[in-house]
């Protein structure tokens, strides 16, 4: 598992490698990561929307920017946490990923932005171990 504290929020990412819906003779690699956000600080905060830069074993990055998460802007309180699983898919073996969401302060609007630690996804099939 990997995580990060931006800003009094917790960021906790556990990747995993999807064989099932993975093609290797096809150059289709499949991971489903789940991220849970935990609210630490003492302030009410929105998730307003994401960045991922993915980068695989060869060098092809993508950029993917959006408003929220799997469809869904959550606020969370002090204390609560939220948890979703997504997908990426790469054309390698092996990648890294990375990230940030921006978010916002309810009581005073303030908007910054929460790091998603950079996180490894290796597969059975890789020749370069990136993590």
């Amino acid at each position: 598992m990997y995580e990060q504290e931006t800003s009094g929020l917790m960021v906790r990412v556990e990747p995993q490698f999807l064989a099932d819906e993975s093609k290797p003779d096809e150059n289709r690699y499949v991971w489903a990561y789940t991220i849970e956000i935990e609210n630490r600080s003492q302030a009410t905060v929105k998730l307003i929307s994401r960045f991922w830069r993915i980068t695989d074993e060869n060098g092809h990055t993508q950029e993917v920017r959006g408003e929220g998460v799997v469809g869904k802007q959550p606020t969370l309180r002090p204390g609560e946490r939220f948890r979703y699983t997504s997908a990426a898919p790469l054309a390698a073996p092996s990648g890294v990923m990375m990230g940030a969401y921006s978010m916002v302060r309810l009581g005073d609007n303030e908007a910054f932005d929460i790091a998603v630690p950079l996180f490894a996804l290796d597969s059975p099939h890789n020749a370069k171990m990136v993590n």
